[in-house]
């Protein structure tokens, strides 16, 4: 902190603030705290952040700054606060400039957020001029990154534009005093956005609630995309949902009104319930109780529930209205980015929803909910989208050349590197088709704009085929950068724990292009920031019919049939004529793409086990499998490793084996993962002795797998590891991103 020189017992200082600290009601807090302090001068935004012109006292300037960084508003995350003395200017008052747009942009967006409780308390308060307002927010909740359409961050530069305020609305935006002073969202039912219920007049709500009851599908406009919903409780209607969406057996999550209501449905214990009730109001993926009230195309043959709470004022109405929980799904066809134009919903969701219940305040970004676990009490994020994007996360690199991480093919994040301030994207999805890379191409053009960034160096997956390397491969003056898929993976779990290696890395995955051209998916790494080696891996194995063996999983059961020796009987008749066109294929000379995949061979023994021979969506077979599980065998198949390669075959072999001599399937499916986790521990024990490592780090969707996690962490923690996983971003592929700017920014920082 810079002291200032005093003039008559008076000092003057200068003072920028940086980090999350627009539109979260930042300039207010400063006004409340130099009025409380006796000081005088200005607060602004500009596109750095917020700036500060303050006098008075030099004890009461000193509280001033400590308070910025001590005691922020709720929504706020300070990056940085720098004072310098100025000249006392003898200012008599404390005031709000108008926001400034002089440089660069260097702001940050803050996240959405889910109502607050003063303004739940106005919903439901019929004395109140918000009372059942479906738009109601302040500086402490509602729309953000979702509506904003530049920086600096003012009404003027949100989709709330177009609905100038009413004369109360305008006298609480001015008035120091009140909690929606500067609050750029602010509206009420005079001067807001209108909500409409598609079947009719009347009370949008109210019927909307009809529509449910009476079985329909409602398309529900949300803050970043529409969403479907069904009464959960409805099994006609929940059946009706799945089939119009193409989405046969992939789980729906679940909104309920409350805590009470969530844990009628699913053990919820503390640490989940944090998480529900977060200002992120994600997803939670919980236990499912037995007798739990919800029909049966909820969750198919799942374990879990996903529950989420009402996040919006138009959730929290529909849901005191109803008196019970409603599914809630991306409104979308499966494999299509969620809706969030009106024009697009209309057109897309027409043969899908019943009704809907909309609203004329445009949508700029499309945001899908957040997911995540909870695992040994701190969350574990599955998705990471609203609630959390484009909150930064700070890498203890830092460069002067920006960079975008271009992401993976599944789940695709983008991240935008900007000096040591890594914004992961919200979550785009698969780029399969046109309409996934339009919003993946938008969606990076946007975050460019509100960063002020232009990008110098794009960090792309090795793999040829994935769209972004291609979008990437196809941009002009830029330097590119290759980052191999588990490298990415390892680096991403790296840079959110602030670590730059090296460690051990065990990668797990479906599959990433390794440097050899064989799709890796088991990997031992000996990894840091700016580069890896390759300790073990898993066997590899052939792909019969490659991609298709991924939607099949037979087929992959069959080409470890094959490595391992053995035969299982039954199988060809249980899978039917194309079981001998996949031997013929095995046996010939042609070429199959070969794969170490951790998550290929769950597959495998999903098919041998029967549990499942096809899939409908993404690691299907492996998540039945984990449930299949019996929580109380620990012990796990002896896996032998030859040089590098951890031999996964005496897998298999113990597997049919034990099938052969009736051994329960739960039995088998616990003795499968143990055994595999006790292979990759030893390997990577191995591994971390020979070079002298003491840390380790997990990373691969295969991780979302909560028992082979717990088996090995516990298994490294044992022998003294300290044991590094993701609690920022998920450990699958919508993590990619951040470490792939993450190795781009520390291999340039090694260049001499």
């Amino acid at each position: 902190m810079t002291t200032s020189t005093t003039t008559g017992g008076v000092a003057r200082r200068s003072i920028r603030v940086t980090g999350i600290v627009q539109g979260v009601g930042f300039r207010p807090f400063v006004h409340g705290l130099a009025a409380e302090l006796g000081l005088a001068g200005f607060v602004g935004n500009d596109e750095s952040g917020v700036f500060i012109e303050v006098e008075g006292p030099p004890g009461a300037l000193d509280a001033l700054v400590a308070a910025l960084h001590d005691r922020p508003p709720p929504l706020a995350m300070i990056t940085g606060v720098a004072a310098t003395a100025v000249p006392v200017r003898g200012d008599t008052v404390f005031t709000i400039a108008p926001s400034a747009a002089t440089g660069r942009a260097a702001t940050l967006i803050s996240p959405d957020t889910a109502t607050c409780s003063d303004c739940l308390r106005e919903l439901r308060d019929a004395a109140d001029r918000r009372y059942r307002h479906p738009f109601v927010n302040c500086t402490h909740c509602g729309p953000r990154f979702t509506i904003v359409t530049g920086v600096p961050y003012d009404r003027g530069v949100t989709t709330m534009a177009g609905f100038p305020m009413c004369t109360d609305c305008e006298r609480e935006y001015h008035d120091p005093s009140d909690r929606r002073f500067h609050a750029q969202p602010v509206c009420c039912p005079a001067c807001g956005p209108t909500l409409v219920f598609s079947g009719g007049g009347g009370d949008p709500i109210a019927a909307a609630a009809a529509a449910l009851r009476a079985g329909a599908v409602l398309a529900i406009k949300g803050l970043g995309g529409y969403h479907l919903a069904a009464l959960a409780s409805d099994a006609a209607a929940v059946a009706t949902l799945r089939a119009r969406k193409h989405r046969e057996d992939k789980p729906f999550a679940i909104m309920a009104a409350d805590v009470d209501a969530v844990r009628e449905r699913c053990a919820c214990d503390a640490a989940e319930e944090a998480e529900l009730t977060s200002r992120r109001a994600p997803i939670v993926l919980l236990r499912r109780l037995p007798d739990a009230p919800v029909a049966p195309a909820v969750a198919p043959g799942n374990a879990h529930l996903g529950m989420l709470l009402p996040y919006t004022p138009i959730h929290h109405l529909l849901l005191d209205e109803l008196g019970e929980p409603i599914v809630l799904t991306s409104g979308n066809i499966s494999d299509e980015p969620i809706a969030h134009r009106d024009d697009d919903a209309a057109a897309r969701l027409h043969g899908i929803a019943d009704a809907f219940l909309s609203h004329d305040r445009a949508i700029r970004t499309r945001a899908d909910d957040s997911v995540l676990r909870v695992v040994r009490g701190a969350p574990y994020p599955v998705r990471r989208s609203r609630g959390f994007a484009p909150e930064p996360i700070r890498l203890d690199v830092t460069t002067d050349r920006p960079m975008l991480g271009c992401g993976a093919e599944l789940k695709n994040t983008f991240c935008l590197l900007r000096g040591s301030e890594a914004f992961v994207s919200h979550h785009i999805g698969d780029l399969e088709n046109a309409e996934t890379l339009h919003a993946y191409t938008d969606g990076i053009a946007h975050l460019r704009t509100l960063l002020d960034v232009e990008p110098a160096v794009l960090a792309h997956d090795l793999h040829p085929e994935y769209l972004s390397t291609k979008w990437a491969l196809a941009q002009e003056d830029v330097e590119l950068v290759g980052v191999q898929h588990h490298h990415a993976h390892l680096a991403s779990c790296l840079a959110e724990h602030g670590e730059a290696g090296p460690v051990v890395g065990i990668a797990c995955d479906g599959l990433g292009y390794g440097t050899d051209g064989v799709l890796w998916g088991g990997e031992v790494l000996v990894v840091s920031l700016t580069g890896f080696t390759r300790a073990a891996h898993l066997e590899p194995v052939a792909l019969p019919g490659g991609a298709t063996a991924i939607r099949q999983p037979w087929r992959t059961a069959a080409s470890w049939l094959r490595t391992a020796g053995v035969a299982l009987p039954g199988m060809a008749e249980r899978i039917g004529g194309q079981w001998a066109g996949v031997q013929r294929l095995l046996d010939s000379d042609l070429p199959m793409p070969m794969t170490t995949s951790a998550g290929r061979l769950f597959d495998a023994v999903a098919a041998l086990l029967g549990v499942r021979d096809r899939v409908t969506y993404e690691g299907q077979a492996a998540i039945q499998l984990e449930q299949s599980v019996d929580r109380d065998v620990r012990d796990g198949y002896p896996v032998g490793q030859d040089g590098a390669v951890i031999r996964a075959s005496d897998l298999v072999r113990a597997v049919v084996a034990e099938l052969g001599a009736g051994v329960a399937v739960p039995v088998i499916a616990a003795r499968f993962h143990h055994g595999l986790a006790a292979a990759l521990v030893a390997a990577a024990l191995r591994t971390a002795r020979a070079e002298g490592l003491t840390t380790a780090a997990l990373s691969g969707g295969v991780f979302q797998n909560l028992v082979l996690l717990d088996a090995v962490r516990t298994g490294l923690e044992a022998a003294g590891l300290r044991v590094l996983v993701h609690s920022r971003l998920p450990c699958n592929d919508g993590g990619i991103s951040l470490g792939q700017v993450a190795v781009a920014a520390s291999r340039a920082a090694a260049r001499p």
